[in-house]
C-alpha cells in the first residue's frame, strides 16, 4: 500500500495550438503577388479574377493590384440559388 496518494492521468491535458484563420487582407488594400487574402476552413468565400484557392481552401493573390469583395449569385445542382461571397484582385 502507498503511503502517499499517486497523481492520475488526465484525459483533457492536451490543447491544439490556434490556426489563425480568418481575412488577411480588407477590401482597398494592395496585395502583391503570391500575398495571403483569406485563410479559411472550406470554401465560404470563392476565388475570383487573379485569386487563386490552396489545397487547405487558402485564397492568395497571382497578380499585384487591389482587393475587391462582391456578392454573386450561383445557381445550385438542384436550382437553388445561392449567394457566394467572391474576393477578386483587381490590377
Amino acid at each position: 500500500m502507498a503511503t502517499t496518494k499517486s497523481a492520475g492521468t488526465v484525459k483533457t491535458g492536451r490543447d491544439s495550438k490556434p490556426k489563425y484563420l480568418g481575412v488577411k487582407v480588407y477590401a482597398g488594400q494592395r496585395v502583391k503577388n503570391g500575398d495571403i487574402i483569406v485563410r479559411q476552413r472550406g470554401s465560404k468565400i470563392m476565388p475570383g479574377k487573379n485569386v487563386k484557392k490552396g489545397r487547405d481552401d487558402t485564397l492568395y493573390s497571382l497578380k499585384e493590384g487591389v482587393v475587391k469583395y462582391s456578392t454573386v449569385r450561383k445557381s445550385c445542382f438542384d436550382g437553388k440559388q445561392k449567394r457566394m461571397k467572391v474576393v477578386t484582385v483587381v490590377c
